[in-house]
């Protein structure tokens, strides 16, 4: 008999671990959630803050401005669902542009030339970029002039204007975080586009711009600029830079 009872109690025993297994299971969240899936970094990482996916009025979840694109998203959908990038309407006006500069500097990779702004503009090493020109380095911070060259860091797209306008985005990247766009000026140059804009961080700002050219190379070239609002008297060789960007002939 003592067998049996046996038997009898380590069965009990079998049967009160399953029931009990089964409550604390059905007590557990479920871990296996879709979770959306993002591609590889196509770019370096933005400067400006990563809020977290919106849902659009059609119920799809928007990308994280500035991350990489989640599969399905086109660099378009991306760059309109930055709010650091104003939409570009018709009412941003063109800006007259002045003579070209002489003085010129020779990318051969991006197949463009581009101007040698005066003093106090100096070269720099160049990398990561394939020309360089800045202003000199100022006392209490380490924002300073830049003006760069190099070819198309970012997808380009049928349209000049398109393709411009994910640059001017790239370009965050090289302002503080925070930083915000506001368009000055729009208008197509010779085999591309130019944009200047307004860059605002905290109580602070930049003036910059940006022209995609096509200069017969894989890729289009880019020329950027930035002045910061400590060397304000420096934001006129703006217009010799989207002035003066041309292709190598």
């Amino acid at each position: 008999m003592r067998v049996v009872y046996r038997g009898l109690a380590a069965v009990s025993a079998v049967v009160v671990a399953a029931v009990t297994l089964a409550v604390v299971l059905s007590s557990e969240p479920d871990e296996v959630v879709a979770r959306p899936v993002t591609a590889p970094p196509a770019a370096p990482p933005s400067s400006g803050p990563a809020p977290t996916p919106s849902e659009t009025p059609t119920g799809r979840a928007e990308p994280n401005p500035g991350a990489s694109l989640a599969p399905g998203y086109t660099a378009m959908e991306a760059l309109y669902a930055d709010p650091r990038v104003p939409r570009l309407t018709g009412g941003v006006k063109r800006m007259s542009l002045s003579s070209p500069s002489r003085r010129i500097v020779k990318d051969k990779r991006t197949g463009l030339a581009v101007p040698k702004l005066p003093k106090p503009w100096k070269a720099y090493g160049a990398a990561p970029f394939t020309t360089k020109q800045v202003l000199p380095k100022q006392r209490g911070t380490s924002l300073r002039g830049l003006f760069v060259t190099c070819p198309l860091p970012t997808m380009e797209q049928d349209s000049p204007r398109d393709t411009a306008l994910l640059a001017a985005r790239w370009t965050l990247n090289h302002h503080p975080k925070g930083a915000k766009i506001r368009w000055l000026a729009s208008q197509p140059v010779k085999r591309g586009w130019m944009l200047v804009y307004r860059v605002s961080y905290g109580k602070r700002t930049s003036r910059a711009a940006v022209v995609v050219m096509d200069g017969g190379m894989s890729k289009p070239g880019l020329a950027f600029v930035t002045v910061p609002d400590s060397q304000r008297k420096q934001w006129r060789d703006i217009s010799r830079v989207v002035s003066g960007v041309r292709v190598l002939g």
